[in-house]
């Protein structure tokens, strides 16, 4: 995956000024999952958000402008290669079918929207070893006949 030239300025500025995603969450008011999502160029700012971003890193107009535009969504290529990213397609893979299944029992036949979608990501405490929760929320969208 190569991430695109202002991805890099965000992200470098966010290393310089020692901040995290959680810490942008606070300044921006916007979820720190959807930020980091606007740093890899898959979200967009209204100009206000690009403003508060680009002011609490430190950085000018040009990459206000550039978190406006619409971005080009889709990361790398079909099957990641990245382990951590695998591990989604693979759950997918495994569990992608029954979660179907059982999305089609309890809302009939349809889809979860990524559009209407939120999604969190926590760190659980466990003794045998920290967990990740992530908890995704898509709007049900059913299919309509004509």
């Amino acid at each position: 995956m190569t991430i695109s030239e202002v991805s890099e300025k965000l992200f470098a500025a966010k290393r310089k000024k020692g901040l995290s995603f959680a810490k942008l969450e606070k300044a921006l008011g916007r979820d720190e999952v959807w930020i980091a999502a606007l740093f890899y160029r898959q979200a967009q700012a209204t100009p206000e958000e690009a403003k508060k971003v680009t002011a609490a890193l430190g950085l000018g107009p040009d990459v206000a402008q550039a978190l406006t535009e619409f971005p080009c969504k889709g990361l790398g290529p079909v099957v990641p290669t990245d382990p951590l990213i695998y591990r989604f397609y693979e759950i997918m893979q495994v569990y992608g079918m029954p979660m179907k299944a059982v999305i089609h029992e309890k809302f009939g036949d349809g889809i979860m929207s990524a559009i209407d979608f939120t999604l969190e990501i926590d760190k659980e405490e466990d003794p045998k070893g920290d967990r990740v929760r992530v908890i995704m929320s898509g709007k049900f969208l059913p299919y309509k006949k004509w």
